[in-house]
């Protein structure tokens, strides 16, 4: 059998285009039958799959399964790395190798690995720089009014930006150190000014209008604002698609996980920014279950500890606007409807990489770096990332507007992802948060089982029922108002020569178990009270039998899967 080193495609130095990734999958997936199944999601326009990688020891049993996904924005290739390294760890872990340190409990549990949520749109940045936000297509009607349209203007097979020079221009070259560099004008600045626009045409044109470049290019629908969780239509909210879950690659999300509610961790990957970001997105953590929040301070401290990343709301530090919470979001999804443990990382920790001061909100970075800080991020690339980012410009003579300078800022390795040689630090440090947060999930157990004759050939069996896991069965407290989140249910099924002493009697409702854990912050460590909640993390069924022979005694739950045993009676 080949080793992982011999399987593997180079996916920690470099970033996969689709068919590469499709062979790692598939070499995975035929070197390990018994740990592994793959499968896809869905196929996407173009025509390639959304491929879903199952992992771990009888990797068809239905138990507490935590799912990982990256690359829904097709810029944000990091994700897929990430995914692939976490299937690659647990691979070893199940092996004999991988990762030390870990809890015993993650040889339990079970992966959904879905390395690249927008295949179609990552393939159109790896193979030409195109600013693509989920998916390169655009399904509106024919434009009544001017909009750019992304070209390849100058033949090289790239898609950066374009310059213009002209006296109402809003960009400069200030920066002798780095005169490629473009920064926004300022007083006294002596020029010469440029208008800066997407590398492509413009359609319709009317040989005069320019239009105001679209955030999400020529792609209008963000797959990250189309699922079903808060959903507002596209005049609310910027991305937000024709419908929820309009889109192939959300709809086939959506789909998939409705009909696993097992499904009880969750990590959404984006980049870029070196944080991880928890729920609420919509609310202070006033208005947050505040155990919830308990469990989600373990997952800041392994951040912390692993990532050296800062842990956020989404709602107190990733708010693009005030007041103004983001809509369709997977991980409000995840979180509310699926109650899920589920967080975002940003990937790439480049604001602290160039030692930049901390905002007071996190999302501030995000506003714009000022002529110093792009000197630094230049300055950076130019002595550690090989000129990856700053390009140099090119003069051309564009179809519409005459003479303009291509070049300008390939955002791809340095900005949106990290350098391929810092890729190895970056799935290390992530694999070791997410698989700790893995090895949380419920654990059903039977601890024993008790047959008590009584006489007259009657018995009575008692089966106790523990969750050992740090989770509660129903995974977070909030959860448990979801409809589908339903209890525990053990039932005895009798064997030959057996019979319930009450036939309509065979299904004993357990409610649900909590977990062990306490989270952090909430008074467990409270050193002159240390108390446990009673014994809520186990329960008792029990049955009237009659006859002599065998019964099964199966607990499961939709969240658990189930637990069996066989009792011998009489």
């Amino acid at each position: 059998m080949p080793t992982l080193p011999e399987l593997s495609r180079g996916f920690r130095d470099r970033y996969l285009p689709y068919d590469d990734l499709t062979a790692q999958l598939r070499a995975w997936a035929e070197a390990f039958p018994a740990l592994t199944r793959l499968s896809s999601l869905g196929t996407t326009p173009e025509g390639r799959e959304i491929w879903l990688l199952v992992v771990g020891r009888d990797p068809d049993r239905v138990r507490p399964t935590a799912w990982i996904d990256g690359n829904m924005h097709a810029s944000e290739l990091a994700g897929s790395s990430v995914c692939l390294a976490v299937a690659e760890d647990v691979l070893g872990l199940l092996t004999g190798g991988g990762p030390a340190g870990l809890p015993a409990d993650l040889l339990e549990a079970r992966f959904f690995v879905v390395p690249r949520l927008a295949p179609d749109g990552a393939e159109a940045v790896l193979a030409t720089s195109r600013y693509v936000r989920s998916a390169p297509r655009d399904e509106r009607p024919e434009p009544g009014k001017p909009r750019w349209k992304s070209a390849d203007v100058d033949g090289d097979g790239q898609l950066l930006v374009m310059r213009v020079e002209d006296p109402t221009g809003d960009y400069v070259a200030a920066d002798p150190e780095h005169p490629n560099l473009l920064s926004v004008r300022e007083l006294g600045d002596l020029g010469p000014f440029y208008r800066v626009y997407p590398e492509g045409t413009i359609d319709p044109w009317d040989g005069f209008t320019v239009p105001r470049p679209f955030y999400l290019s020529d792609n209008p629908i963000d797959l990250n604002r189309n699922f079903p969780w808060k959903w507002a239509p596209a005049h609310e909210q910027v991305g937000a698609g024709p419908f929820p879950a309009s889109e192939p690659e959300s709809r086939a999300v959506v789909a998939f996980v409705s009909k696993h509610p097992e499904i009880f961790a969750w990590c959404n990957l984006h980049c870029y920014g070196g944080v991880f970001i928890r729920p609420l997105g919509h609310e202070p953590d006033s208005k947050m279950d505040q155990e919830d929040l308990g469990h989600y301070k373990l997952l800041e401290q392994w951040a912390k500890e692993h990532t050296g990343y800062p842990t956020v709301s989404g709602f107190h530090e990733f708010l693009y606007a005030p007041d103004q919470p983001l809509h369709g979001d997977i991980v409000d999804f995840a979180y509310h409807q699926r109650g899920a443990f589920a967080y975002t990382v940003e990937l790439w920790d480049l604001f602290q990489r160039l030692e930049l001061p901390k905002p007071a909100k996190f999302v501030d970075w995000y506003a714009g770096l000022t002529r110093a800080q792009q000197s630094k991020l230049a300055t950076w690339d130019r002595d550690h990332n090989a000129s990856r980012i700053v390009r140099p410009w090119k003069r051309v003579t564009h179809p519409q507007l005459g003479e303009v300078e291509v070049g300008g800022i390939d955002a791809r390795f340095g900005i949106w992802n990290p350098p391929p040689e810092l890729l190895p630090e970056v799935c290390a440090g992530q694999s070791a948060v997410f698989l700790r947060v893995a090895a949380l999930g419920p654990r059903l157990a039977v601890r024993r089982v008790v047959t008590t004759p009584v006489g007259g050939g009657l018995t009575r069996v008692d089966v106790h029922v523990d969750n050992l896991g740090y989770l509660s069965t129903q995974v977070l407290p909030s959860a448990k108002a979801l409809d589908w989140n339903e209890g525990l249910v053990a039932e005895l099924t009798p064997g030959d020569g057996v019979t319930l002493v009450d036939p309509h009697a065979g299904k004993v409702a357990l409610g649900h178990l909590s977990g062990w854990g306490r989270g952090v912050g909430t008074g467990g460590n409270e050193l002159a009270y240390l108390r446990s909640p009673g014994n809520t993390a186990s329960a008792r069924a029990t049955w009237w039998v009659r006859g002599v022979g065998t019964a099964r005694v199966r607990v499961a739950g939709p969240r658990t899967g189930g637990a069996e045993v066989s009792v011998e009676l009489g």
